[in-house]
């Protein structure tokens, strides 16, 4: 019985890379070698980073368990994170600060998070593979894939990057405001963490231009 559990394991695996490679084989059945995936984390929390990554996988680039990084457990995607940075031909981060978040909006903050991370890389892409949109002020090829993270490999690999460098930066910044939950919470508005906003107030970290933080005063700062 164990056996035949993982020969159906192995199957649904094989089946589900089959789907997530589809885009990737078609650009490498013309010749194309260099495909990045971008994608991004942090659009909706109340506080911390917006974080995107991009990576470009080889034609060779196997990593079972590659997946939208919201289907994963945490152990799982830590792991399969430095498995990707290891196997990769190349991996960059694009980080958008509280602060620009505020004065670009997220929407915009979004695609400058893309646009870095993109830039960033060690080797050029030849092709750009983005979930959902596509980035302005990259001068390379793009397809944008709805839903990407669930139907591209290589934008999987590119959500799980974004989303074990994002939670290793909320980690930090719950060391230095510890009132609100920010290692459990990666920033998003739990009942508990909404609490604790009403009881202290915002802190740095938090994107004043997001209710409910925008109507709370940043401790000892006055509006004067």
């Amino acid at each position: 019985m164990t056996g035949m559990r993982q020969r159906r394991q192995t199957a649904r695996q094989a089946a589900r890379m089959g789907v997530l490679l589809r885009t990737e084989r078609a650009l490498w059945a013309t010749g194309i070698t260099r495909v990045a995936g971008v994608d991004e984390v942090g659009v909706g929390p109340l506080a911390g980073p917006l974080v995107a990554a991009a990576v470009v996988v080889p034609p060779t680039m196997r990593l079972r368990g590659v997946d939208d990084s919201k289907r994963l457990r945490p152990a799982l995607r830590e792991e399969l994170a430095g498995r990707i940075r290891a196997e990769a031909l190349a991996v960059s981060l694009g980080v958008v600060d509280v602060e620009e978040i505020d004065r670009l909006n997220v929407y915009r903050a979004t695609l400058e998070a893309m646009r870095r991370a993109v830039a960033g890389l060690a080797v050029v892409p030849e092709h750009v593979v983005v979930d959902a949109r596509t980035i302005p002020g990259i001068d390379l090829p793009q397809t944008a894939i709805v839903r990407g993270d669930s139907r591209s490999f290589a934008v999987a690999a590119a959500s799980i990057v974004a989303k074990v460098a994002r939670d290793e930066m909320m980690r930090d910044l719950d060391r230095d405001y510890p009132d609100y939950g920010f290692a459990d919470n990666a920033g998003y508005g739990t009942a508990a963490h909404l609490a604790a906003l009403a009881r202290q107030g915002p802190c740095p970290a938090h994107r004043r231009s997001f209710a409910p933080v925008r109507q709370m005063r940043l401790p000892g700062i006055s509006d004067t």
